[in-house]
């Protein structure tokens, strides 16, 4: 054979090579080109190998190309499970499997569940969940390494679970390999490849699931990570957030005590001690003294020295507050106040600090302003006590000098009152206060409160007195009289004596109003205001020994009165209208509506229990007085 034909013969097996054609048909070619058998077996066995050879060059370009598809797809990452979805997708096309799937591991319950499928047909297994020790996937995440069952029926090696087996079974799954996703060491799920005929997996094809499990392990990671990340993320806003509105709080909370500060220094008292308070934490406050009279407020229809009245859940919140020294939230939908701080010293306790409800959150360091707020007007209090109880110690001193029947101790007078803004020249008034012995201290702080400019006032005998400037003594006595009722102090008696012509004879005023309060204690006579005049004639009688007033009365009229006891009869109203009537039984008659002969029937009784000289002059004058000091007794009950 010639060169020509050699190189012709050589270029047909090469097109035919190049064409990729079938052993028979090479097998063909090689015979019509007279090639001998020893050298078609050669060419055909060499043909076989390359073939072989171009074919798994070709797959092993495929599986790179897709590896690099694969990483390009990481190194962008943005959409997690669109990444895993495609990353299921290429491990289906290069297994050439019917159902590619992967599990996500939970390290804590350390069960596995589906979250990608490829070519799944049943809704049970693309919502599988494996427990933890079932099945082929427990067995390649405790493993960490790929496992493959060519008939999963047969499977005996894993403990099985009849959910999953029934899912497999509805599926039509023959075959499985499953392949670990790790991540320094850690399970983070299982990619598995199944096909619905029995299929032995190569070792070519556990290495590219392998790979691209690995893949898939880093998309996870990535997923944890970036979780984590989001997680820390919030959380650092969120402690960015409180540490923001502590601050904020905190400033709030400086801003306030320095100006709670300021009030106590500069003297602005419990007014600046509310606004403060109330401008900062946005609700009302009101401050309140022990008597729950209003000291001050926020508010602007609250009255100071007003009682306020508050509900059980008020209360109960100002005794734990006394109990604990913190403030406290009173029950909810029981009152209008919501928290409350008591106003307290060691024991004492002053009033409390009464915050209405607002739409500021109160947090902790709120609660501390509030209680620090409470500390101030403890302060507030204590500070005016002292300077009140100097100032009443010196006022005290004045009136017992006012009041003292010695004039030497008026000599530098003028001097000493003018320090206390009141002009010892112009006193000329002495009101005497009888007010219960529970509520003194009250009276004699509203009645000082209402002289502080003008005036003297303090408990001097027994009794509060005031010595003032009045061109109308009893005018004055029933405004001091309706104040103190309006404030909340009962049975309120003001007695005025006759106005002293001059600062010496306001001894001698005292004295007649003294004795006169101690008359009309002992006939009861608690709530009115009275001057000394009406009750002259009786203080010249029992002016030295009050209490001997119901002695007289007793041994006068006593067995009249006895009588009326007994008997359920009025002798005691027909004599007291007899005297006032000018003795005049037919005015006394008239006065009573009764018939003249009823009143000299009950005159004739009278005379029976009297004796039969009655009606002299002096035995008429004692039962005359002994009446009228009965009626005034007798009036303490009727009202």
């Amino acid at each position: 054979m010639t060169s020509t034909d050699l190189s012709r013969v050589a270029g047909r097996i090469a097109d035919a090579l190049s064409r990729d054609v079938e052993e028979p048909e090479l097998d063909r070619l090689l015979s019509e080109l007279g090639v001998d058998a020893a050298t078609r077996a050669t060419v055909l066995h060499r043909s076989r190998a390359t073939r072989e050879e171009l074919t798994r060059l070709r797959r092993r370009e495929h599986e790179l190309g897709t590896l690099f598809a694969s990483a390009r797809d990481l190194a962008e990452v943005r959409d997690i499970d669109g990444l895993l979805e495609r990353l299921v997708s290429r491990a289906h096309d290069m297994m050439g499997s019917d159902v590619t799937y992967l599990s996500e591991f939970d390290s804590e319950t350390r069960t596995l569940h589906v979250r990608k499928t490829i070519g799944s047909v049943t809704p049970q297994f693309r919502n599988l969940r494996v427990p933890a020790g079932m099945g082929l996937a427990s067995r390649v995440a405790d493993s960490r390494s790929a496992h493959w069952v060519q008939r999963y029926s047969d499977y005996d090696e894993g403990t099985h679970d009849t959910d999953i087996d029934d899912a497999v079974s509805r599926e039509g799954i023959v075959s499985i390999l499953g392949v670990p996703m790790l991540s320094d060491g850690r399970v983070l799920g299982v990619l598995f490849s199944a096909t619905r005929q029995e299929h032995v997996f190569a070792p070519e094809q556990i290495a590219m699931l392998s790979a691209l499990a690995d893949h898939a392990s880093i998309v996870l990671q990535t997923a944890n990570t970036l979780t984590q990340l989001r997680a820390s993320e919030e959380e650092a806003r969120t402690a960015l957030r409180t540490l923001t509105d502590h601050v904020a709080v905190r400033d709030r909370s400086n801003t306030v005590h320095q100006e709670l500060v300021q009030a106590v220094l500069v003297g602005g008292g419990f007014d600046q001690v509310a606004t403060t308070l109330a401008r900062a934490l946005d609700r009302y406050v009101t401050i309140v003294d022990s008597d729950m009279r209003i000291l001050a407020s926020s508010e602007p229809s609250a009255h100071i020295s007003a009682i306020v009245s508050v509900s059980v859940g008020v209360r109960n919140a100002i005794e734990r507050s006394r109990a604990t020294g913190h403030c406290s939230y009173v029950d909810a939908g029981t009152s209008d106040t919501q928290v409350v701080a008591a106003v307290t010293a060691g024991e004492l306790y002053f009033g409390a600090v009464l915050l209405s409800a607002g739409e500021l959150e109160l947090g902790s360091v709120d609660d501390r302003t509030i209680e620090r707020a409470a500390q101030v007007a403890a302060l507030l209090t204590l500070q005016q006590n002292a300077v009140a109880d100097a100032d009443q110690r010196v006022r005290h001193e004045l009136i017992a000098d006012v009041l003292d029947p010695s004039p030497e101790r008026r000599r530098d007078l003028d001097r000493r009152a003018r320090a206390h803004s009141v002009d010892a020249s112009l006193l000329d008034t002495v009101l005497v206060i009888v007010a219960p012995m529970q509520c003194r201290s009250a009276a004699a702080a509203l009645v000082a409160a209402r002289y502080q400019q003008d005036g003297l006032v303090s408990n001097y005998s027994d009794v509060l007195v005031a010595v003032l400037h009045s061109a109308d003594p009893i005018t004055e006595a029933n405004d001091v009289r309706r104040a103190l009722l309006s404030g909340g102090v009962p049975n309120i008696l003001v007695i005025v004596p006759p106005q002293a012509p001059n600062v010496d004879a306001l001894s001698e005023r005292f004295d007649v109003a003294h004795r006169t309060a101690r008359l009309l204690e002992a006939l009861g006579i608690d709530n009115d205001v009275v001057t000394t005049e009406s009750f002259h004639p009786y203080m010249v009688m029992f002016g030295s020994d009050p209490d001997a007033v119901h002695a007289f009365i007793d041994h006068v009229i006593g067995p009249v009165i006895a009588y009326d006891a007994e008997h359920s009869t009025d002798l005691v109203v027909t004599l007291r209208a007899f005297v006032r009537n000018e003795t005049s039984p037919t005015k006394t008659a008239r006065a009573l509506s009764y018939h003249t002969n009823t009143i000299l029937q009950r005159l004739d009784r009278l005379r029976l229990l009297l004796g039969d000289g009655w009606r002299d002059d002096e035995p008429l004058f004692r039962i005359s007085t002994a009446v009228r000091l009965d009626s005034l007794r007798a009036a303490r009950f009727r009202s």
